[in-house]
């Protein structure tokens, strides 16, 4: 069977979600916060990238008993990434036919989320992030309807699952509640991190680009002005092992909940002069690590033409006022 093209691994079904089905009453900002993300479709299509060097992860989201939105969470036990706090995800696979499929899969594997489209809806897939392997990442969104499911965390790569309140990822100060227990969760309470008067959130731009992103020393560097901001959350469970919630997967639920909740967060986003996800895209095309190199060479991809596709592509960008434009439903 022959791999699907690109533009098909972006297609996605349109999920019938009711939101009184949900096992617990959504307070009214939460219930505008899944509207929202049933409404969001990314307005242009996400240009070429070589398949191998796709992925994709699964921003589970549930209903807490008191209505609030959460995310669930791993610590991963990896020895590269062990200890991190991480969501489920992976590259895609040769019979993977769309992104979502990916990322469903993936949460299949590492913590045993069913794959059923009737207990975890799609809510919507958001434009794509490029980590700093090179990798084009993509987020699914999904709901989690079935409050019976129970985890089967694949030790090997997931060793503890827990979760943390969506609307903390827009703000600066650390969230009230603790997330209350449930088949997914670790109920442990905030109070450890809140004792300490730690910084719930920080960032550090790091100079871009990354000195890792070629193997060839002869590979241009722009200006060192230009930098690429990482944000970092406490979860509270420091003292457990357990990572705070950093780069790419604070990126991702940055931007899941400002989307869901119609607003920017309370701290800035990006560095001043950060390149666009479509410039850093088009220069890893024209200077490519090994991995993503060999990637090109096998699937024989075009990527002067890719390149110059995603010069011209116009993603979701932090612009004042775009999330307040954007949402459809709002308090």
């Amino acid at each position: 069977m022959s791999k699907p093209r690109h533009s098909e691994l972006y297609k996605f079904h349109r999920s019938r979600l009711r939101v009184r089905d949900t096992p617990h009453p959504l307070k009214r900002e939460s219930e505008l916060g899944v509207k929202n993300l049933l409404s969001f479709r990314t307005k242009h299509t996400v240009p070429p990238y070589p398949r191998a060097n796709c992925a994709a992860v699964l921003v589970a989201l549930f209903v807490g008993r008191a209505g609030d939105l959460y995310v669930l969470l791993s610590r991963q036990t990896l020895r590269s990434y062990a200890g991190d706090t991480a969501l489920p995800g992976g590259r895609v696979d040769d019979e993977d036919e769309t992104i979502e499929d990916t990322a469903r899969r993936e949460a299949f594997e590492e913590i045993g989320l069913p794959n059923d489209k009737t207990k975890l809806p799609l809510l919507c897939v958001l434009d794509p992030f490029l980590a700093g392997s090179q990798v084009l990442v993509t987020p699914v969104v999904v709901l989690i309807l079935d409050n019976t499911v129970q985890p089967v965390l694949n030790a090997p790569e997931v060793e503890t699952l827990f979760s943390h309140p969506l609307a903390s990822f827009l703000s600066s100060t650390f969230p009230e509640r603790a997330a209350p227990r449930g088949p997914f969760l670790e109920a442990e309470a905030h109070a450890e991190t809140a004792a300490l008067e730690l910084r719930y959130h920080t960032y550090s731009d790091v100079p871009w680009p990354w000195p890792w992103h070629s193997h060839n020393p002869s590979t241009p560097r722009e200006a060192s002005h230009r930098a690429v901001r990482m944000h970092r959350f406490l979860t509270g469970r420091e003292a457990g092992g357990i990572k705070p919630i950093f780069g790419l997967t604070a990126a991702i639920l940055i931007r899941t909940a400002a989307v869901a909740y119609g607003h920017p967060p309370d701290f800035p986003v990006q560095a001043r002069n950060e390149p666009e996800l479509s410039e850093r895209v088009a220069w890893s095309l024209r200077h490519p690590a090994k991995r993503l190199e060999e990637a090109m060479h096998e699937e024989s991809f075009e990527a002067e033409r890719a390149a110059q596709m995603w010069e011209k592509w116009e993603g979701e960008r932090w612009k004042s006022g775009w999330f307040r434009q954007r949402a459809r439903f709002r308090l």
